[in-house]
């Protein structure tokens, strides 16, 4: 495929360096909040942008384990797995 668009974050990634570059665990919500705020993602038009990110690092955390990006701080918060 040739075609050079900048490379877009899914919306994975760029809560991954949200929670990089953040200092407390945070939300799903608060993850989509401040990924908007930073212009790393927006969601593209779902109504629950937050519950499919929840998902989406639940499901990395369980497929790859200590190799997670993400670790389970406390009920529905999220820490960088540093």
């Amino acid at each position: 495929s040739g075609n050079a668009k900048p490379k877009k974050f899914s919306a994975l990634d760029a809560a991954a360096q949200v929670l990089a570059a953040s200092k407390e665990p945070l939300n799903a919500k608060q993850m989509i909040d401040a990924m908007a705020a930073k212009g790393l993602w927006s969601s593209p038009g779902g109504k629950t942008p937050h519950a499919t990110l929840y998902s989406a690092i639940i499901r990395e955390i369980a497929t790859k384990g200590k190799e997670a990006r993400f670790v389970k701080k406390d009920r529905g918060q999220f820490a960088a797995n540093a």
